[in-house]
């Protein structure tokens, strides 16, 4: 790590409420990446007849615990639970949910509010609302960090393949990105996902065509402007291939640019699956979305806590990521002051 480099993260972690908005953050997500060791309605492990299984990692009939049935075993049936407890033991989540499971056993109608059973409530479907918002919270943000990382990427290239050659390069990209730019993105994504099964990938992939545009301009800029300075030139004359000036002495320069816009962009990566979801051209019917949760809080009005559990949830992530990027906005300016 260069030493400009490092000032600058010193400088960002010194900022107090970016350091406090990173941690946050990582923590969130963390948590939510340990979804289905925190809200399942598997067992985390059962102790049945001196033998140890471990239903979270692998599929077992119901025969293996005294059921009838060779299909996947129901951990909430009265019967396997019964037959567990007299043959051993086993060991269920904090939160014993799973973002799809419906729970037939309440004894309110749904949505219900919050209890003991479920902390948050439950959805029209009898669907514990904390366990789907944390399975929500790891895919809204894998898809925003995976979509910022392949924008980056792609955003990266093009803009260095411009920047450096310049001419007819640089001129052709320019008018294909003006194209691109151009296009009313969120109707576009709209129809093209109506022609395509959802998916993850497949809603990804449809983003990055348009993710990507973000990230050329800073990147061109900073290759026009360093590709004529003397140790460029040095290099050319020195026979150091084209490839290794961009990769080696140009794109450091250039990445550090585009630092302070990642968490703005994973912020819109979040935001265009939310809206996509709401709308219902998302993920696949069923999945736990921040987007169909507030389609969700929409359709019931009576039951607020619902609304309110997103709300506060969307804030606290929003907020963060802004935090962040504020923060290193602050650290990479290079006429900002210490914090």
């Amino acid at each position: 790590m260069s030493t400009q480099l490092q000032r600058q993260m010193n400088r960002y972690w010194s900022n107090n409420r970016a350091r406090t908005a990173t941690i946050g953050f990582i923590v969130i997500f963390i948590i939510s990446l340990l979804s289905d060791f925190i809200a399942n309605d598997k067992p985390l492990i059962v102790r049945y007849q001196s033998t140890y299984y471990f239903p979270i990692i692998n599929h077992y009939p119901a025969t293996t615990f005294g059921g009838k049935l060779t299909s996947s075993t129901d951990y909430r049936s009265p019967h396997i639970q019964k037959s567990i407890k007299q043959n051993g033991w086993y060991v269920m989540p904090l939160i014993p949910f799973n973002y799809d499971t419906h729970d037939f056993l309440a004894q309110q109608p749904q949505p219900a509010p919050p209890n003991w059973t479920h902390w948050l409530g439950t959805d029209d479907q009898g669907r514990d609302i904390l366990a789907r918002l944390l399975y929500a919270l790891r895919t809204n943000i894998s898809f925003g960090l995976i979509l910022t990382t392949m924008s980056l990427l792609l955003g990266v290239t093009v803009g260095a393949v411009q920047g450096y050659f310049g001419g007819i390069t640089d001129l052709v990209g320019q008018r294909m990105i003006e194209v691109f730019s151009g296009m009313p993105t969120l109707y576009l994504l709209i129809i093209l996902t109506s022609f395509m099964r959802p998916s993850f990938f497949g809603l990804l992939l449809v983003m990055l065509i348009f993710g990507w545009i973000k990230f050329v301009g800073v990147v061109r800029a900073e290759f026009l402007r360093t590709r004529s300075l003397e140790y460029v030139m040095a290099a050319k004359t020195l026979g150091v291939s084209d490839r290794i000036i961009m990769i080696r002495h140009v794109l450091p320069n250039a990445v550090v640019a585009t630092i302070t816009y990642l968490p703005w962009n994973i912020i819109g990566g979040i935001m265009s699956l939310t809206s996509l979801d709401f709308l219902g051209f998302g993920m696949p019917i069923g999945s736990a979305s921040l987007g169909e949760m507030m389609s969700q809080a929409k359709m019931n009005l009576h039951a607020p806590w619902i609304g309110i559990s997103i709300f506060i949830v969307m804030f606290g992530l929003l907020s963060s990521l802004v935090f962040m990027g504020e923060g290193l906005r602050d650290a990479f300016d290079p006429h900002g002051s210490e914090f």
